[in-house]
């Protein structure tokens, strides 16, 4: 098969949450550890960092990799979803996996895959873990998909678990509280292995430190402790909280053996897209007028996100808004401004909800405009519309910033 075929396959024979939802979730580790024994247990041959949270994991996972590479490591880097092109889930030093491994992995694996019904997720992280160990990184960082108790990632046991923050997003898999959803991410939290809370709130702080006792593992809120100021290449304010949870593991790191350097840690924290090609977190795309898209898109998530747009001096507002069908629009409407026009859009998924739909659902709270047939139309009719004095915003789900950067 080519990369093309190969990935057609990937995406149409076995569930993929981003594309189907909650057909693709699994309910235990069974499959990912009979994948790990058919590949020879893998994720043994490298160190890794355990990277879960509501908010914020990707951006966290992107510098710690940064880091880890201008301190000299070979690094391998998991994340999910990707953007533009599947590769972007498995990287070394910032260099997506090949097509010819991707090809060449499905071929061997095929018959085993199609045998034991593997899940599209379940087969990518035996992908990258395979991958990690015949490229013989130094560490990893590993992205949780979805929660983290019974998430394909963890199999692995880290040098160190991170958990960013809880927020209510997946509560169909996870949990309708804060207090669940954190023991479903504390599902990470490994025998005797240190973890790094990024954010202290009050629902899930018990949670998270009787699960460090039962196992033994030394727990830091990294929100709780003074850090120096570093700047970072990723520009969203947010990015404050995550440079803290960033700053706390890599201290952790240290203790370790790991040798990192404050430079290091300078020069990491400003690279990261250089050296780990992330996209979508605050991402200028024009400045007359101004473009931003970021891929923000439960409540956590647009709350910094709306906050960092007030702070931006413009004439008018126009939203380029779409959000996939099992969204609760009630948890973000009073977020959006009502002084905006919207450009309403369905990302190109199945899964995302029909522009007409979200259009007549938002118009009920005061948030008014056009529904359109694609992202892109969407885009460039705001385009069209703004002066250059104003301010183009991009978002509401992944996809829709998939698209147009």
């Amino acid at each position: 098969m080519t990369y093309s075929e190969t990935l057609e396959w990937m995406f149409s024979q076995l569930p993929m949450y981003q594309r189907q939802g909650s057909a693709a979730f699994k309910k235990d580790l069974s499959n990912t550890l009979k994948l790990s024994e058919h590949l020879s247990f893998p994720e043994k041959d490298f160190k890794s960092i355990h990277v879960a949270g509501t908010n914020g994991k990707g951006s966290t996972s992107h510098m710690l990799a940064s880091i880890l590479q201008e301190a000299g490591y070979k690094v391998g880097l998991y994340t999910s979803p990707h953007l533009k092109d599947f590769r972007e889930r498995i990287k070394i030093n910032g260099k997506d996996v090949s097509k010819q491994f991707v090809i060449g992995f499905m071929k061997r694996n095929k018959t085993f895959f199609e045998k034991h019904q593997l899940s599209f997720f379940e087969m990518t992280v035996g992908m990258a873990f395979d991958y990690f160990s015949r490229e013989k990184v130094d560490i990893a960082v590993v992205e949780v998909g979805l929660g983290g108790r019974l998430d394909s990632t963890n199999i692995i046991n880290p040098e160190v678990s991170v958990i960013t923050n809880i927020g209510l997003d997946h509560t169909q898999f996870l949990g309708d509280t804060l207090e669940l959803i954190a023991y479903e991410k504390g599902g990470i939290i490994k025998p005797n292995v240190p973890v790094v809370i990024g954010e202290t709130q009050k629902e899930t702080e018990t949670v998270f430190r009787e699960l460090a006792q039962k196992n033994r593992a030394e727990i830091t809120f990294a929100d709780e402790k003074k850090s120096e100021n570093y700047v970072s290449d990723l520009v969203g304010s947010y990015q404050s909280r995550n440079i803290k949870t960033v700053l706390q593991t890599t201290k952790v790191l240290r203790q370790k053996g790991f040798h990192i350097s404050k430079e290091n840690i300078k020069e990491g924290l400003l690279n990261v897209v250089k050296n780990t090609g992330l996209l979508g977190r605050w991402q200028i795309l024009s400045l007359k007028p101004k473009v931003v898209c970021d891929t923000g898109h439960n409540k956590e998530g647009l709350t910094y996100v709306m906050k960092q747009i007030n702070e931006e001096r413009f004439q008018h507002l126009h939203m380029v808004f779409g959000v996939v069908n099992d969204k609760d629009i009630t948890s973000i409407v009073d977020l959006l401004p009502k002084n905006a026009n919207y450009y309403f859009c369905k990302p190109d998924i199945p899964r995302g909800l029909d522009a007409e739909i979200l259009k007549e659902r938002f118009s009920k709270y005061g948030l008014i405009g056009k529904a359109y047939g694609s992202v892109t139309e969407a885009y460039n009719s705001a385009f069209e519309n703004a002066k250059k004095d104003d301010f183009i915003f991009v978002g509401g789900s992944t996809f829709v910033v998939a698209e147009i950067i």
